[in-house]
């Protein structure tokens, strides 16, 4: 069913939709909820400033140049995205788990970079891995982004979603001849990883008969203090050449001067980068590198350093860098050698925009550790389980006024005991069907979710004027078994 058609006109409701504040409902009108695969259908009531209180504070944070989270709590206890109760979207969803995005929220993200960029040549690269959603590239593209890709596919998809290649960015470590092939017919940039990388790309220039635009990807050896799985930018990793290394591929890109151009030099750092000095640092090696090489010739236009901001995953009003304070940084290096800035954002482009939303199967005790048991898994949401990593998780409902505030494992139903979304949470004891969301679900989780289990990809949703539009279907059995027709 494609989102178009799920705005059909909406059917009566068994029982009426509870507003946090009556005194808006006259002042307030319905916004159809889309047609989920089923007979019922919502009508909700998106509510902006839930009481006084909450439109003070909203006003108060608006004056301080502070944009209010896409999901909050309001008094009356319910989570809220963009005005929208998430109790009601689950009753509206076609299944559940499924992931809730705020486009709005996705937007404000984008206009944050666009704001602190001005004044300077530059591409925002939005990372394709962090979240491939055809809807949300779709609309990342039209909002002025442009793509870095890590395969193939992601190229293919970056093209379908109308990117424009001389905005993307062909990264790896491992790219493969066939990719480079379509990377150079269709003129994107492509970095330089390796010298069997170059070899590759030269022969990829061959076969498309196409000069390609290069920039070399340097390991800059910096630490950026982050998770190790999730650290390029230093000595022990997979990624870049080592700067000994550059003049040999400096004489190797001149001896193909017919197939290559070097347009610009790389670093990748890192991901979930919370001191920004550490882009100052990588900058100022890069553009010490980049004098070298125009010395020599050369005529450099780019510098590109990747690495994506944090989010404050444990929603403890972090005080976290910007975007501005980001670009701050690097703005006089970048000006002072006249460069086109290529940044990287990928999880703080997406991240905090999304919630996965999931039901309670029920309650459990071994005796010594308390279980909330969801229909969520390690399959939809990996993160906690390969990498330890924290997300935010609470009740989408207030609970019933005699639950009992336990320490909960919040688990799913996958046959791992690696499946947890969360270790240790404190929260009242849910009941059987309550709703129970994991925050900061928009990067690096539905593109590495699985079907581990048989467990299909679930649904995608996202807010979008008040109005609950579907951007992904459900995976079915059935899609599954498409696999195997004809074998």
């Amino acid at each position: 069913m494609a989102a178009t058609q799920l705005l059909s006109r909406p059917l009566p409701l068994s029982k009426p939709l509870r507003n946090p504040n009556p005194a808006l409902s006259s002042s307030r009108p319905y916004l159809p909820f889309p047609t989920p695969s089923r007979s019922k259908t919502l009508v909700l009531r998106a509510v902006i400033s839930d009481s006084p209180s909450t439109s003070a504070a909203a006003a108060a944070a608006a004056a301080a140049g502070v944009r209010r989270h896409c999901f909050s709590k309001a008094p009356d206890g319910f989570l809220y995205c963009e005005g929208v109760r998430v109790q009601d979207t689950m009753d509206a969803a076609e299944r559940s788990p499924f992931y809730l995005y705020s486009k709005d929220q996705i937007t404000r993200n984008f206009e944050a970079y666009r704001e602190a960029l001005e004044g300077l040549r530059s591409i925002v690269g939005y990372a394709v891995k962090a979240n491939n959603n055809f809807k949300i590239l779709e609309h990342l593209r039209g909002l002025g982004c442009g793509a870095v890709l890590v395969s193939g596919n992601e190229l293919r998809l970056a093209l379908r979603a109308g990117f424009d290649p001389a905005r993307c960015i062909f990264n790896g470590n491992g790219k493969l001849l066939e990719d480079l092939v379509l990377a150079a017919e269709k003129g994107v940039f492509v970095n330089i990883d390796s010298e069997f990388d170059l070899e590759n790309i030269v022969t990829a220039a061959r076969i498309a008969g196409k000069k390609v635009p290069v920039l070399l990807r340097i390991n800059p050896d910096v630490d950026p203090q982050v998770h190790p799985y999730v650290a390029t930018g230093n000595k022990t990793s997979k990624f870049g050449i080592r700067n000994e290394k550059l003049q040999w591929f400096l004489d190797a890109i001149k001896s193909h001067s017919n197939d290559i151009k070097l347009v610009g030099a790389h670093c990748h750092l890192g991901s979930t980068i919370t001191k920004v000095d550490i882009f100052r640092d990588a900058a100022v090696l890069m553009v010490n590198y980049i004098d070298q090489i125009r010395e020599q010739g050369f005529e450099l236009e780019y510098l590109n350093i990747g690495g994506g901001l944090g989010i404050d995953y444990h929603h403890t009003d972090a005080i976290l860098p910007t975007p501005m304070d980001l670009i701050d940084t690097v703005r006089e290096l970048v000006l002072s050698r006249d460069l086109t800035l290529i940044i990287e954002p990928g999880r703080s482009l997406i991240a905090n925009t999304c919630c996965l939303v999931n039901r309670v199967t029920g309650v459990k005790t071994n005796g010594t550790k308390n279980f909330v048991v969801v229909d969520g898994s390690m399959a939809e949401l990996i993160r906690p389980s390969l990498y330890g990593a924290y997300q935010h998780i609470e009740l989408v409902s207030p609970p019933p006024s005699d639950a009992e505030v336990s320490t909960f494992d919040v688990v799913g139903p996958v046959c791992e005991s690696a499946d947890f979304l969360g270790k240790d949470r404190e929260l009242p004891t849910p009941a059987k069907g309550a709703g129970l969301v994991v925050h900061d679900a928009g990067a690096y989780c539905m593109s590495m979710a699985s079907t581990y289990n048989l467990k299909m990809r679930p649904p995608e949703y996202w807010i979008d004027n008040g109005k609950m539009v579907k951007i992904r279907h459900a995976e079915t059995f059935d899609d599954f078994m498409r696999f195997f027709d004809g074998l």
